[in-house]
């Protein structure tokens, strides 16, 4: 990390829960806003942090383009997704000029986009934290170098209360871990009580396959019994997606209905041909 990169994150480490908006967390006040969110960007990109992104202005995709022109009662699409398609079919649109409720512009945008369906061309970042990886690499991985005249004490402090607070807390959960009797079997459907972002959603996978012993082909209805709540299902399956388009996993559809009940295919992602996408592969 540069010094830039270094005091975003170290602002961070004194937000509580190491989350705040990004307006809170430029390296400086000379920091323009273009400048702060391309910092945020380069490091969420190497996982470090992740954010919560509105999109601002857009325009209609070339599949959304061809759906409109075919029999939209027959498909899968919402009257809010049709409203918003035929208002950028002829260009791009700013998400506040839309027909829709406020707090439901976003959720349909999202969707659609996720789907290829439009085209963000323009996205504002609202909230920024740091990732479950991000702690991991400051805590055990980071060593700064050179000389960084711009740091304060402040940033020193942040540092340092994290520090101890991550020591405490593997101290305490040493303890813990002394007191089970031998070979305690993890229960694999403790539920988190936090929404994570997508970075933790992918360790959650690799933490149950391994758990699971499923051999990196984990059934999707074992991460819903652990991320439902506090995700609801239409959040969890965007973010799978997301984690698809990043190329970190494969989803796989369901062939052999016959070993899973009624309840577990149900949890699988239905598509329009074919099987359920049930197995989560990590890449």
């Amino acid at each position: 990390m540069d010094t830039r990169e270094l005091k975003f994150v170290l602002n961070l480490l004194g937000a509580p829960n190491y989350r705040a908006p990004i307006s809170q967390v430029k390296p400086n006040h000379r920091t323009k806003a273009a400048e702060r969110d391309t910092i945020c960007r380069s490091l969420r990109d190497r996982g470090l942090v992740d954010c919560s992104e509105e999109i601002v202005e857009f325009r209609i995709a070339p599949p959304g383009m061809a759906l409109l022109r075919l029999d939209t009662s027959r498909l899968p699409v919402t009257e809010d997704e049709i409203v918003v398609l035929k208002a950028c079919a002829e260009g791009s649109i700013c998400a506040k000029d839309l027909n829709l409720a406020s707090d439901r512009r976003q959720v349909v945008l999202q969707k659609l986009s996720e789907r290829g369906l439009i085209k963000a061309e323009a996205t504002r970042i609202e909230d920024v934290w740091l990732t479950n990886f991000g702690l991991d690499y400051l805590h055990d991985d980071y060593t700064p170098k050179g000389s960084g005249l711009e740091l304060s004490l402040d940033h020193l402090s942040c540092y340092l209360q994290f520090l101890r607070k991550r020591d405490g807390s593997a101290s305490i959960s040493h303890d813990s871990l002394a007191k089970q009797q031998p070979h305690e079997p993890i229960n694999p459907q403790r539920r988190l009580t936090e929404k994570p972002n997508d970075a933790d959603i992918w360790y959650v996978i690799e933490e149950l396959d391994r758990q699971l012993d499923t051999h990196n082909y984990l059934p999707i209805f074992y991460l819903r019994e652990r991320l439902q709540p506090p995700l609801t299902r239409a959040e969890l399956d965007s973010a799978l997606y997301r984690l698809q388009r990043d190329d970190r996993l494969e989803l796989s559809s369901l062939q052999e209905a016959a070993h899973y009940s009624p309840e577990q295919i149900e949890a699988g992602i239905p598509q329009d041909i074919g099987g359920p996408l049930f197995f989560l592969i990590r890449n």
